[in-house]
C-alpha cells in the first residue's frame, strides 16, 4: 500500500511547472512529494533536537535555518 502523502499533488505539479516542466505525470508529482516530505522531516527532526539542546520546547526559525544548513 502506498504511503499517505501530506503535500497536495497539485502543489507539487505547480512547483515542477514553475521549475520549467511543460507536463508532469502523476507518478512524478507523487515521488516529488515523497522526496520533499522526507527532506522536510529530516530537517524538522534536526530542528527539534536543536531546540531541545537549547533548553526550549519551541522550535524557532533559527533552528530551521541551522538544521537546513547542517543537512
Amino acid at each position: 500500500m502506498a504511503k499517505k502523502l501530506n503535500l497536495p499533488l497539485a502543489a507539487m505539479e505547480r512547483l515542477l511547472r514553475n521549475a520549467g516542466a511543460e507536463r508532469v505525470s502523476k507518478k512524478a508529482a507523487e515521488l516529488f512529494a515523497e522526496v520533499l516530505e522526507n527532506t522536510a522531516s529530516r530537517i524538522g527532526e534536526e530542528a527539534v533536537l536543536l531546540a531541545k539542546h537549547s533548553g526550549r520546547k519551541t522550535v524557532n526559525a533559527e533552528d530551521i535555518k541551522l538544521a537546513h544548513k547542517r543537512r
